[in-house]
Formats: C-alpha cells, sequence, structure tokens
C-alpha cells in the first residue's frame, strides 16, 4: 500500500494512513487488491475517519472482483469507475512494453505444431481490473498485484512535483507543479490517461503483425497456412473491441455524471471543472481511436484471409486450365490413333510403307498447332 498527500503542487509519500483529513490538498491512498482485501477493515475505519463514510458493499465486491468489466458507478458521497488496464501473465504490460519480437509468419512448415497461444503480441492482449473510488479529497484505487501502472505514474508524480521550489524573489515557481493533479478526480483520469496510453501503443503493434501476415498469405506458393493462430488474432481482437467498447461505456458515464456536478463559485473552481471535462473527453477520444483501429485491423484480418483464398483459387484456376488445354492438345491424336485401331481390312495409309509416317507427321502437326492457338490465347500463360 501506497499512500500521497498531495496539495499545492507538492507531494508527499506517507508511511501509513492518516488518522485525518489535511487541511489543504487531497490524499490518495493506492494498494493492491490482496492487500485492500486483507486490510479491508483498517481502510474502512480510515475511509470514516478521513471522509466521513466507508464504501458500499457491492462496491467493494466490485473493487475485489479480478474479472469484473469496465463500467461507471456512483453514489451521492463518491464516484466508483473500473477500468480496465493490459497485463501480461508476469505482471503489467502498460507500462514498460516490451522489446519488439521478429512477427512469427502464419504460413508455416506442415510438420511444425501451431502454437496454442497465438504469437507474443496476442499473448500482450491480456487485462486485469483498476478500481477507483474518487472522494472530495481523497482517491483510493485499487490495483492488481505489482501494478507497474502505479508504481510509474507515483514515480513521474515524485519527480514532477519537488517540495519547495522558489524563484530569486521569492515567489513559488509555478512550473515545479505544473503537472501535479489538483483533485482526485483529476489524479483519476491521468491515471487511467497512462492505461489507455498502452493500448495505443499495442496496436502498432498489431499493425506490424497483421500487415505481415497479409504479406504471406498472399504469396501464390504458400503451401500450410497456421490457421490457429489466425484464429487466434480474430478472438483476440475481438476481446480487445470488447473490452474498449466497456471503458468507452465507464468513461462516456462519468463524462455524463460531470455535467450533473453543482458549478463552483469561484473562477478557479470553474477552470477545473472545466479541465476535468476536457481531460475526459482526451481520454474518451483516445478509447475511441483504439476501438476504430480494431475494428480497421479485424476487417484487414478477414480480407486478408478471403485475398488469400482468392490467390489459391487463382493457382488452382491456372492448373486447371493448364491441363484443360493440354488435354485438349492430345484428343485430336486420341481419335486419330483410335481411328487407326479400328478392326477393318481396309482403312487409307495402313497398307503403305510410309503411311506411318504420313499419320505421325499430322498428329505432330496438330499437337504443335493447338499448342500455337492456345499460346496465343494465353491457356497456357501463367497469371501472375
Amino acid at each position: 500500500m501506497r499512500i500521497f498527500h498531495i496539495h499545492s503542487g507538492s507531494v508527499q509519500e506517507l508511511a501509513e494512513l492518516p488518522t485525518h483529513m489535511p487541511a489543504q490538498g487531497f490524499v490518495w491512498i493506492a494498494c493492491a487488491r490482496p492487500v485492500f482485501q486483507a486490510r479491508l477493515a483498517e481502510i474502512q475505519a480510515s475511509l470514516q475517519a478521513l471522509v466521513g463514510l466507508q464504501l458500499v458493499d457491492l462496491h467493494v465486491s466490485d473493487l475485489l472482483n479480478a474479472q469484473l468489466p469496465s463500467h461507471y458507478d456512483y453514489t451521492s458521497q463518491y464516484d466508483l469507475l473500473v477500468f480496465r488496464r493490459l497485463a501480461t501473465a508476469q505482471g503489467d504490460g502498460a507500462a514498460q512494453p516490451p522489446a519488439p519480437v521478429p512477427a512469427p509468419s502464419p504460413v508455416a512448415p506442415a510438420e511444425s505444431p501451431a502454437r496454442r497461444n497465438g504469437p507474443p503480441v496476442l499473448r500482450r492482449i491480456d487485462t486485469s481490473p483498476v478500481g477507483f473510488a474518487v472522494f472530495d479529497q481523497l482517491l483510493l484505487t485499487v490495483h492488481p498485484s505489482d501494478c507497474a501502472v502505479r508504481d510509474a505514474y507515483a514515480t513521474r508524480l515524485l519527480a514532477s512535483a519537488p517540495a519547495a521550489s522558489t524563484n530569486g524573489e521569492g515567489r513559488s515557481n509555478p512550473a515545479a507543479g505544473a503537472r501535479v493533479p489538483t483533485s482526485p478526480a483529476d489524479l483519476m483520469l491521468r491515471v487511467v490517461n497512462q492505461m489507455v496510453d498502452g493500448y495505443l501503443d499495442l496496436r502498432r503493434e498489431l499493425t506490424r503483425q497483421l500487415d505481415h501476415w497479409q504479406t504471406e498469405l498472399l504469396k501464390p506458393r504458400a503451401r500450410y497456412v497456421n490457421w490457429n493462430s489466425l484464429l487466434e488474432a480474430r478472438l483476440s481482437l475481438h476481446m480487445l473491441d470488447e473490452i474498449c467498447e466497456d471503458q468507452r461505456t465507464a468513461v462516456q458515464d462519468w463524462i455524463d455524471a460531470l455535467e450533473t456536478w453543482t458549478l463552483p463559485d469561484t473562477p478557479a473552481g470553474l477552470r477545473e471543472l472545466d479541465l476535468l471535462k476536457v481531460r475526459s473527453r482526451d481520454v474518451l477520444e483516445h478509447i475511441e481511436r483504439v476501438v476504430h483501429h480494431v475494428r480497421r485491423l479485424e476487417q484487414s484480418t478477414e480480407t486478408a484471409v478471403q485475398m488469400h483464398f482468392s490467390v489459391q483459387s487463382n493457382r488452382t484456376n491456372d492448373i486447371m486450365r493448364t491441363l484443360t488445354a493440354l488435354t485438349a492438345v492430345f484428343l485430336p491424336l486420341n481419335l486419330i490413333a483410335g481411328i487407326f485401331g479400328m478392326n477393318f481390312d481396309f482403312i487409307p495409309l495402313i497398307h503403305k510403307a510410309d503411311g506411318f509416317w504420313w499419320a505421325l507427321g499430322s498428329m505432330v502437326f496438330i499437337a504443335l498447332a493447338l499448342v500455337l492457338v492456345f499460346w496465343r490465347k494465353r491457356y497456357l500463360a501463367r497469371t501472375r
């Protein structure tokens, strides 16, 4: 569990839960899901002491549920947002993208078995939920174990907000805390925006992967296609589409809730509310970009498969056309051989000494003439 006190452009990390709410700023309590479950009574008691109320039981269940989709809920005292972020089997994948790996080809030798989990980029499409309970002066976040998103943003937050920064005239330097969140809602949106950036990075890798697959699928001499990998790709893209749709719905519900907030009386409060709306719309726009790109990748995958079958069909048509032309070349020759093979006493040329050569020459002439005709009509040419 990590606890931060954020106020006036400065950030201070606390060693333990505070017993009372600070006079200025707000408190950020970030804990892992197992810690939240183990210290639930202590956290509820601290919330009672700090903000005067506790989390609803249903919301506690939502924060503890590791399979919950992204969604938004609210009460009269606080808002609850669950947002799914990218993860890998070892931990987080959104904050620290792995080094690029060569894209495996869906076209493989027949003796090589298909990998069950698909290429590495598709194995990265794994998510886990992060819960945000937003109070007026407190933000409670519940992360998966060893959440790199929380640690990465906490490190950035501590580095961007020095404790004291003054200029030569003794006045505080506003640039020191320019990137420090001004409210729990602002902090929540910044963390969510960092999660969405992981999806934006992932789509570049997916694009490179599918471009490589399209190139391999369009090769006319591709013999064996790893359809298991293609199926994994389609299922992963469909799952990513559903995840992003849930995210967009949750953020849209949050934006709609912002419209119902009471307008502040001070210009600074109005500006802070406007900045929250702008940042919320920016997060929604990033999610919509991911959704649009994922759907385009799905269409590209379907198009690549259809074009692969079209190429194979054209190649089959070329082979059948060539075989048909060769069969047509030998049909007259078979007719001549059949005529001279009849059991009649008298057949022209059969009792002449040079009859065989006349028949053979006629057959060669007819064959060459048909080959020349078919070649000019491009029946024997290869389609590129």
